[in-house]
């Protein structure tokens, strides 16, 4: 046991590549799988150890990061691996297992280390986490007395720097701007180590700019790749930022 848990001697990213296996499919007429992304030759390569995915709200990102989650050995939810701290089995929009069954992954070496974080669930893991060490006999780390933003970057920190792979899903929804500079910063420290690959979505322009990462686009069919000036949410913020209040009394009455 002690020697599995011993880190592996190799460069991030672990997860090469995952792809969909149409023979595996249960029911094409079921979501997920009818979203026009997971077409039967869809596939997703790695070669960075940061890969970043933006797109609007119903194109799947969501879907796809559980997915790939749960193929890792996570739960839909969020956490680690054995964590379950929430009870969602009768969840209506609990995807990441279908989708999870129909994939197939390409790893070197295989990595099950790591987390899954959802903005919305962080409180149920937290609590998971403190529960954890209370049956242990530990002092519970208690990342529920912080604020929101604060109690991100503090799990964040004790949890993100070891050898992993870690997903997050859109994390900017609990970080002021200028606590989205600090999880850059933590970005920045994990890709440092070698040993942590990162797979996010966002919708944030401050964290889309990490440098060297992999930028992709995800439209309605495909995943492809593109520069940060060229995503509508960069568009957009410059737009307001140029002229805000221009921007939002022609938005409102558009």
């Amino acid at each position: 046991m002690a020697r599995r848990n011993r880190p592996i001697n190799m460069p991030a990213p672990y997860l090469k590549r995952v792809w969909l296996d149409p023979a595996r499919i249960p029911n094409r007429d079921a979501y997920p799988f009818v979203l026009p992304l997971l077409r039967d030759d869809f596939e997703l390569s790695f070669d960075k150890a940061i890969t970043i995915i933006v797109g609007e709200n119903g194109t799947g990102k969501s879907t796809l990061l559980e997915g790939i989650a749960v193929m890792a050995g996570y739960d839909d939810a969020g956490g680690g691996k054995g964590y379950r701290a929430v009870d969602h089995g009768n969840a209506v929009e609990k995807m990441g297992g279908s989708l999870a069954s129909a994939l197939r992954a390409s790893w070197l070496p295989k990595i099950t280390n790591g987390w899954f974080f959802r903005a919305e669930s962080f409180f149920s893991v937290a609590r998971y986490v403190d529960e954890a060490a209370l049956d242990v006999g530990d002092v519970p780390p208690n990342f529920l007395s912080y604020s929101h933003g604060e109690g991100f970057l503090r799990f964040f920190n004790e949890r993100c720097q070891r050898q992993g792979i870690f997903i997050f899903d859109e994390p900017e929804s609990a970080l002021s701007p200028s606590r989205q500079i600090e999880f850059l910063k933590l970005l920045h420290r994990m890709n440092g180590t070698g040993h942590c690959q990162v797979i996010m979505a966002t919708h944030s322009p401050v964290l889309m700019a990490y440098p060297n990462a992999t930028l992709l686009r995800l439209s309605k069919y495909a995943l492809e790749p593109v520069g940060l000036r060229d995503t509508d949410h960069y568009r957009l913020m410059r737009e307001f930022c140029d002229d805000p209040k221009g921007f939002v009394e022609a938005a409102i009455e558009d």
